[in-house]
Protein backbone atom coordinates (compact mmCIF):
# COMPACT_ATOMS: atom_id res chain seq x y z
CA UNK A 1 0.00 0.00 0.00
CA UNK A 2 1.49 2.88 -1.30
CA UNK A 3 1.33 6.29 -0.44
CA UNK A 4 2.85 9.01 -1.30
CA UNK A 5 2.12 11.26 1.22
CA UNK A 6 3.18 8.89 3.98
CA UNK A 7 6.72 7.45 4.78
CA UNK A 8 8.46 4.71 4.55
CA UNK A 9 8.11 4.43 8.14
CA UNK A 10 4.55 5.50 8.55
CA UNK A 11 3.28 3.20 5.86
CA UNK A 12 4.30 0.29 7.66
CA UNK A 13 2.80 0.58 10.67
CA UNK A 14 -0.37 1.98 8.73
CA UNK A 15 -0.37 -1.70 6.86
CA UNK A 16 0.04 -3.21 10.54
CA UNK A 17 -2.57 -1.00 11.63
CA UNK A 18 -5.37 -2.24 9.20
CA UNK A 19 -4.15 -5.86 9.47
CA UNK A 20 -4.57 -5.89 13.24
CA UNK A 21 -7.97 -4.15 12.39
CA UNK A 22 -9.03 -7.21 10.08
CA UNK A 23 -8.20 -9.38 12.15
CA UNK A 24 -9.08 -7.94 15.52
CA UNK A 25 -10.89 -10.30 18.24
CA UNK A 26 -12.88 -8.71 20.49
CA UNK A 27 -11.32 -6.93 24.07
CA UNK A 28 -8.53 -6.38 21.50
CA UNK A 29 -6.21 -3.36 21.68
CA UNK A 30 -3.25 -2.03 20.03
CA UNK A 31 -0.53 0.44 20.87
CA UNK A 32 0.97 3.37 18.76
CA UNK A 33 4.33 5.51 20.21
CA UNK A 34 4.97 8.57 18.55
CA UNK A 35 7.17 11.16 18.92
CA UNK A 36 7.01 14.62 18.68
CA UNK A 37 7.31 15.20 14.51
CA UNK A 38 7.02 11.72 13.15
CA UNK A 39 2.99 12.14 11.98
CA UNK A 40 1.02 10.60 14.40
CA UNK A 41 -2.42 11.90 13.64
CA UNK A 42 -1.20 12.27 9.74
CA UNK A 43 -0.88 8.60 10.27
CA UNK A 44 -4.74 8.47 11.29
CA UNK A 45 -6.07 10.69 9.29
CA UNK A 46 -5.05 8.00 7.07
CA UNK A 47 -6.41 4.97 8.69
CA UNK A 48 -9.83 6.32 9.02
CA UNK A 49 -10.00 7.40 5.25
CA UNK A 50 -8.99 4.06 4.48
CA UNK A 51 -11.42 2.31 6.50
CA UNK A 52 -13.81 4.53 5.31
CA UNK A 53 -13.15 2.95 1.74
CA UNK A 54 -13.30 -0.27 3.00
CA UNK A 55 -16.37 -0.16 4.99
CA UNK A 56 -18.48 3.41 4.73
CA UNK A 57 -21.20 2.15 7.57
CA UNK A 58 -18.06 2.19 10.09
CA UNK A 59 -18.12 4.38 12.81
CA UNK A 60 -15.08 5.82 14.86
CA UNK A 61 -14.91 7.24 18.23
CA UNK A 62 -11.66 9.19 18.34
CA UNK A 63 -11.26 10.64 22.09
CA UNK A 64 -8.81 12.31 24.20
CA UNK A 65 -8.59 12.65 28.34
CA UNK A 66 -8.86 16.41 28.46
CA UNK A 67 -11.25 19.12 26.52
CA UNK A 68 -8.47 20.94 25.29
CA UNK A 69 -5.84 17.76 23.95
CA UNK A 70 -9.88 16.54 22.08
CA UNK A 71 -9.97 20.05 20.48
CA UNK A 72 -6.42 19.58 19.11
CA UNK A 73 -7.72 16.52 17.86
CA UNK A 74 -10.60 17.32 16.19
CA UNK A 75 -8.93 20.51 14.48
CA UNK A 76 -6.04 18.11 12.98
CA UNK A 77 -8.70 15.55 11.66
CA UNK A 78 -10.83 18.07 9.74
CA UNK A 79 -7.93 19.95 8.45
CA UNK A 80 -7.07 16.14 7.23
CA UNK A 81 -10.86 15.29 5.81
CA UNK A 82 -10.74 12.29 8.14
CA UNK A 83 -13.83 12.85 10.42
CA UNK A 84 -17.51 10.41 8.40
CA UNK A 85 -20.74 10.20 8.87
CA UNK A 86 -21.41 8.88 12.34
CA UNK A 87 -18.19 9.81 13.55
CA UNK A 88 -17.59 11.43 16.70
CA UNK A 89 -14.36 13.03 18.48
CA UNK A 90 -14.70 14.18 22.56
CA UNK A 91 -13.21 13.44 25.71
CA UNK A 92 -13.25 10.01 26.86
CA UNK A 93 -15.53 11.02 29.68
CA UNK A 94 -18.48 12.21 27.29
CA UNK A 95 -17.92 9.05 25.23
CA UNK A 96 -18.10 6.54 27.96
CA UNK A 97 -20.47 8.40 30.55
CA UNK A 98 -23.40 10.17 30.62
CA UNK A 99 -24.46 13.04 33.27
CA UNK A 100 -27.21 12.35 35.90
CA UNK A 101 -29.37 15.79 36.10
CA UNK A 102 -31.39 17.15 38.79
CA UNK A 103 -34.80 18.75 38.44
CA UNK A 104 -33.53 22.14 37.52
CA UNK A 105 -31.03 21.07 34.97
CA UNK A 106 -28.05 20.32 37.06
CA UNK A 107 -25.26 18.00 36.97
CA UNK A 108 -25.21 15.91 39.99
CA UNK A 109 -22.78 13.39 38.69
CA UNK A 110 -22.10 11.00 35.52
CA UNK A 111 -23.20 6.88 35.06
CA UNK A 112 -21.51 5.25 32.51
CA UNK A 113 -23.11 4.64 29.26
CA UNK A 114 -24.85 0.86 28.69
CA UNK A 115 -23.20 1.24 25.13
CA UNK A 116 -21.09 3.57 22.64
CA UNK A 117 -22.40 4.35 19.09
CA UNK A 118 -19.04 3.20 17.30
CA UNK A 119 -17.44 0.06 15.89
CA UNK A 120 -13.90 1.55 16.79
CA UNK A 121 -12.41 3.97 19.34
CA UNK A 122 -9.33 5.49 18.57
CA UNK A 123 -7.40 7.10 21.85
CA UNK A 124 -5.43 9.75 21.36
CA UNK A 125 -2.80 11.36 24.34
CA UNK A 126 -2.64 7.70 25.84
CA UNK A 127 -0.04 8.09 28.03
CA UNK A 128 -2.50 10.13 30.57
CA UNK A 129 -5.50 7.74 31.05
CA UNK A 130 -5.71 5.78 34.13
CA UNK A 131 -6.33 2.24 35.13
CA UNK A 132 -9.97 3.31 36.20
CA UNK A 133 -10.81 4.83 32.61
CA UNK A 134 -9.11 2.29 30.92
CA UNK A 135 -11.37 -0.50 32.18
CA UNK A 136 -14.18 1.67 31.79
CA UNK A 137 -12.94 1.78 27.76
CA UNK A 138 -12.11 -2.03 27.69
CA UNK A 139 -15.38 -3.26 29.48
CA UNK A 140 -17.34 -2.28 26.18
CA UNK A 141 -15.77 -5.43 23.87
CA UNK A 142 -14.65 -2.49 21.39
CA UNK A 143 -11.28 -2.70 19.27
CA UNK A 144 -9.07 0.17 20.96
CA UNK A 145 -5.91 1.62 19.05
CA UNK A 146 -4.39 4.05 21.99
CA UNK A 147 -2.14 6.67 19.58
CA UNK A 148 0.59 8.53 22.34
CA UNK A 149 4.32 9.92 23.25
CA UNK A 150 6.38 7.35 24.30
CA UNK A 151 8.97 9.84 24.62
CA UNK A 152 7.23 11.63 27.44
CA UNK A 153 7.32 10.92 31.30
CA UNK A 154 5.43 8.56 32.77
CA UNK A 155 2.03 8.99 34.65
CA UNK A 156 2.24 10.73 38.02
CA UNK A 157 0.91 8.36 40.21
CA UNK A 158 0.28 4.73 40.23
CA UNK A 159 2.71 2.25 37.96
CA UNK A 160 -0.05 2.03 34.93
CA UNK A 161 1.71 3.18 31.42
CA UNK A 162 -0.15 2.23 28.34
CA UNK A 163 2.47 3.70 26.43
CA UNK A 164 5.35 2.14 28.40
CA UNK A 165 6.55 -0.48 25.68
CA UNK A 166 3.81 0.27 22.71
CA UNK A 167 3.24 -2.43 20.12
CA UNK A 168 4.06 -0.02 16.78
CA UNK A 169 6.33 2.91 16.95
CA UNK A 170 6.93 5.88 14.94
CA UNK A 171 10.36 7.26 15.83
CA UNK A 172 11.27 9.01 12.44
CA UNK A 173 11.08 12.92 12.33
CA UNK A 174 9.59 14.21 9.35
CA UNK A 175 12.01 16.32 7.41
CA UNK A 176 9.45 19.56 7.44
CA UNK A 177 8.96 18.81 11.08
CA UNK A 178 13.01 19.06 11.30
CA UNK A 179 12.79 22.47 10.02
CA UNK A 180 10.34 23.45 13.23
CA UNK A 181 13.06 24.90 16.09
CA UNK A 182 10.94 23.06 18.64
CA UNK A 183 11.10 20.20 17.43
CA UNK A 184 14.84 20.49 17.15
CA UNK A 185 14.81 21.45 20.20
CA UNK A 186 12.99 18.16 21.71
CA UNK A 187 15.00 16.15 19.52
CA UNK A 188 18.78 17.87 21.93
CA UNK A 189 16.44 16.92 24.95
CA UNK A 190 15.67 13.12 24.35
CA UNK A 191 18.62 12.30 22.49
CA UNK A 192 21.23 13.73 24.92
CA UNK A 193 19.33 15.25 27.65
CA UNK A 194 21.04 18.57 27.18
CA UNK A 195 19.93 21.82 25.01
CA UNK A 196 22.69 23.92 24.26
CA UNK A 197 22.74 27.78 25.54
CA UNK A 198 21.51 29.70 22.11
CA UNK A 199 18.95 31.13 19.81
CA UNK A 200 16.97 28.34 17.56
CA UNK A 201 14.55 30.46 15.89
CA UNK A 202 12.35 33.83 16.07
CA UNK A 203 11.09 32.57 19.69
CA UNK A 204 13.11 29.61 20.55
CA UNK A 205 15.83 30.01 22.76
CA UNK A 206 18.04 29.32 25.64
CA UNK A 207 19.62 31.93 28.42
CA UNK A 208 21.22 31.53 31.71
CA UNK A 209 19.22 31.47 35.03
CA UNK A 210 21.65 33.80 36.00
CA UNK A 211 21.54 36.23 32.96
CA UNK A 212 20.69 39.69 33.50
CA UNK A 213 17.72 39.51 31.02
CA UNK A 214 15.86 36.92 32.55
CA UNK A 215 14.42 39.17 35.49
CA UNK A 216 12.84 41.94 32.42
CA UNK A 217 11.34 38.37 30.56
CA UNK A 218 9.74 37.25 33.24
CA UNK A 219 7.86 40.70 34.29
CA UNK A 220 7.00 40.63 30.56
CA UNK A 221 5.77 37.21 30.73
CA UNK A 222 3.71 37.89 34.04
CA UNK A 223 2.66 41.28 32.75
CA UNK A 224 1.14 39.61 29.21
CA UNK A 225 0.28 36.23 30.61
CA UNK A 226 -2.94 34.46 29.49
CA UNK A 227 -3.88 30.95 28.79
CA UNK A 228 -2.01 30.60 25.72
CA UNK A 229 1.45 30.99 28.60
CA UNK A 230 2.53 27.80 30.06
CA UNK A 231 5.37 28.69 32.94
CA UNK A 232 6.95 25.25 33.48
CA UNK A 233 9.26 24.10 36.33
CA UNK A 234 10.72 20.98 38.52
CA UNK A 235 10.56 22.13 42.10
CA UNK A 236 6.98 22.69 44.07
CA UNK A 237 8.93 25.48 46.04
CA UNK A 238 9.79 27.68 42.35
CA UNK A 239 6.12 26.88 41.14
CA UNK A 240 5.07 28.59 44.38
CA UNK A 241 7.42 31.17 44.36
CA UNK A 242 6.70 31.67 40.34
CA UNK A 243 2.94 31.93 40.87
CA UNK A 244 3.41 34.67 43.69
CA UNK A 245 5.44 36.78 41.43
CA UNK A 246 2.88 36.50 38.15
CA UNK A 247 -0.22 37.47 40.82
CA UNK A 248 1.55 40.29 42.25
CA UNK A 249 2.86 41.58 39.01
CA UNK A 250 -0.72 40.97 38.00
CA UNK A 251 -2.36 43.26 41.09
CA UNK A 252 -3.83 40.51 42.97
CA UNK A 253 -3.61 41.57 46.60
CA UNK A 254 -3.66 38.66 49.37
CA UNK A 255 -2.45 35.07 49.51
CA UNK A 256 -5.88 33.44 48.55
CA UNK A 257 -7.62 32.87 45.43
CA UNK A 258 -9.63 35.85 43.95
CA UNK A 259 -11.77 35.94 40.83
CA UNK A 260 -9.83 35.49 37.82
CA UNK A 261 -7.22 33.62 39.00
CA UNK A 262 -5.83 30.55 37.51
CA UNK A 263 -6.41 27.54 38.97
CA UNK A 264 -5.46 24.17 38.14
CA UNK A 265 -7.33 21.02 39.44
CA UNK A 266 -4.47 18.43 41.56
CA UNK A 267 -7.10 15.44 42.22
CA UNK A 268 -9.05 13.55 40.00
CA UNK A 269 -12.87 13.87 40.44
CA UNK A 270 -14.54 11.36 37.65
CA UNK A 271 -17.73 12.23 38.97
CA UNK A 272 -17.27 16.25 38.44
CA UNK A 273 -15.48 15.52 35.62
CA UNK A 274 -12.30 17.17 36.54
CA UNK A 275 -8.64 15.51 36.35
CA UNK A 276 -5.19 15.82 37.67
CA UNK A 277 -3.47 18.97 35.44
CA UNK A 278 -6.62 20.34 34.20
CA UNK A 279 -6.68 24.26 34.25
CA UNK A 280 -9.20 27.11 34.20
CA UNK A 281 -10.07 30.53 35.43
CA UNK A 282 -11.92 31.25 39.03
CA UNK A 283 -15.26 32.99 37.96
CA UNK A 284 -16.16 33.82 41.39
CA UNK A 285 -15.39 32.22 45.19
CA UNK A 286 -17.21 32.40 48.10
CA UNK A 287 -15.38 33.19 51.49
CA UNK A 288 -18.36 32.90 53.82
CA UNK A 289 -18.97 28.54 53.27
CA UNK A 290 -16.67 27.63 55.97
CA UNK A 291 -13.23 28.14 57.21
CA UNK A 292 -11.17 25.70 55.49
CA UNK A 293 -13.61 25.43 52.59
CA UNK A 294 -15.06 27.73 49.96
CA UNK A 295 -17.50 26.99 47.34
CA UNK A 296 -15.89 28.19 43.42
CA UNK A 297 -17.31 28.19 40.41
CA UNK A 298 -14.30 27.62 37.76
CA UNK A 299 -14.63 28.38 33.81
CA UNK A 300 -11.86 24.99 32.53
CA UNK A 301 -10.02 25.38 29.70
CA UNK A 302 -11.63 23.81 26.77
CA UNK A 303 -14.70 22.30 28.54
CA UNK A 304 -18.37 23.08 27.87
CA UNK A 305 -19.05 23.10 31.32
CA UNK A 306 -17.93 25.04 34.47
CA UNK A 307 -17.01 23.30 37.81
CA UNK A 308 -18.59 24.23 40.69
CA UNK A 309 -17.81 22.80 44.26
CA UNK A 310 -15.81 23.31 47.57
CA UNK A 311 -12.31 24.15 47.26
CA UNK A 312 -9.73 23.30 50.12
CA UNK A 313 -8.05 26.98 50.85
CA UNK A 314 -5.12 25.23 52.60
CA UNK A 315 -3.98 23.58 49.32
CA UNK A 316 -3.18 26.95 47.71
CA UNK A 317 0.33 28.15 47.51
CA UNK A 318 1.21 24.71 49.31
CA UNK A 319 4.23 23.04 48.08
CA UNK A 320 2.95 19.63 48.41
CA UNK A 321 -0.15 18.39 46.89
CA UNK A 322 -2.38 17.30 50.20
CA UNK A 323 -3.43 14.63 48.36
CA UNK A 324 -0.68 12.53 48.82
CA UNK A 325 -0.23 13.46 52.46
CA UNK A 326 -0.63 12.77 55.87
CA UNK A 327 -4.09 15.58 55.46
CA UNK A 328 -5.25 13.41 52.72
CA UNK A 329 -8.75 12.36 55.20
CA UNK A 330 -9.18 16.20 56.07
CA UNK A 331 -9.32 17.30 51.92
CA UNK A 332 -11.91 14.35 51.27
CA UNK A 333 -15.09 17.03 51.31
CA UNK A 334 -14.29 18.60 48.38
CA UNK A 335 -11.78 19.38 45.31
CA UNK A 336 -8.17 20.41 45.40
CA UNK A 337 -6.80 23.16 43.41
CA UNK A 338 -4.03 25.53 43.69
CA UNK A 339 -2.87 28.27 41.44
CA UNK A 340 -1.53 27.77 37.94
CA UNK A 341 0.12 30.11 36.66
CA UNK A 342 3.20 28.16 36.70
CA UNK A 343 3.01 24.38 36.89
CA UNK A 344 5.22 21.47 37.10
CA UNK A 345 6.77 19.43 33.95
CA UNK A 346 4.61 16.73 35.59
CA UNK A 347 1.51 18.32 35.56
CA UNK A 348 1.77 19.32 32.06
CA UNK A 349 1.50 16.38 30.55
CA UNK A 350 -1.63 16.71 27.95
CA UNK A 351 -1.35 20.09 28.15
CA UNK A 352 0.00 22.81 25.03
CA UNK A 353 0.19 26.05 25.10
CA UNK A 354 1.48 29.01 22.46
CA UNK A 355 3.94 30.14 24.94
CA UNK A 356 6.07 27.87 27.27
CA UNK A 357 8.65 29.10 29.55
CA UNK A 358 10.77 26.12 31.14
CA UNK A 359 12.67 26.29 34.05
CA UNK A 360 15.05 23.36 34.03
CA UNK A 361 15.65 21.84 37.25
CA UNK A 362 16.74 18.41 38.15
CA UNK A 363 15.60 16.15 41.35
CA UNK A 364 18.55 14.44 42.74
CA UNK A 365 16.66 11.33 42.19
CA UNK A 366 16.44 11.70 38.56
CA UNK A 367 18.80 9.44 36.43
CA UNK A 368 19.91 10.54 33.00
CA UNK A 369 17.35 8.58 31.11
CA UNK A 370 14.13 10.22 33.61
CA UNK A 371 15.77 14.11 33.07
CA UNK A 372 15.69 13.38 29.18
CA UNK A 373 12.12 12.50 29.39
CA UNK A 374 11.47 15.23 31.99
CA UNK A 375 12.97 18.12 29.59
CA UNK A 376 11.37 16.76 26.35
CA UNK A 377 8.03 16.86 27.92
CA UNK A 378 8.49 20.00 28.95
CA UNK A 379 10.09 21.39 25.62
CA UNK A 380 7.24 19.63 23.29
CA UNK A 381 4.35 21.53 25.19
CA UNK A 382 5.69 24.12 23.35
CA UNK A 383 3.46 25.08 19.76
CA UNK A 384 4.79 28.81 18.54
CA UNK A 385 7.63 30.06 21.09
CA UNK A 386 9.74 28.58 23.90
CA UNK A 387 12.24 30.15 26.30
CA UNK A 388 14.30 27.83 28.19
CA UNK A 389 16.18 29.18 31.28
CA UNK A 390 18.73 27.09 32.37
Amino acid sequence: MNNISLSQDQSKVLNNLVDWHKTENKNRFITLGGYAGTGKTTLISFLRKLLHKENEKLKVAFCSYTGKATRVLQNKLTANQAIFKGDVVGTIHSLIYSPLVDDRENIIGWDKKEKIEADLIIVDEGSMVDQYIWNDLLAYGLPIIVVGDHGQLPPINGNFNLLENPILLLEKIHRQSLENPIIKVSIYAREYGKIPEGTFGDSVIKIKKTSDQVGQFMEDTATKFDANTLILCGYNSTRVKLNKFVRQTLGFEGEGPQANDRVICLRNNHQERIFNGMLGYLKSIDYETAPDWHFAQIKMDEELFDYKGMIYASQFNNPKSLNFSEARSETMAGDLFDFGYAITVHKAQGSEASKVVLFEEKFSSMDDAMWARWLYTGVTRAKDSLYIIG
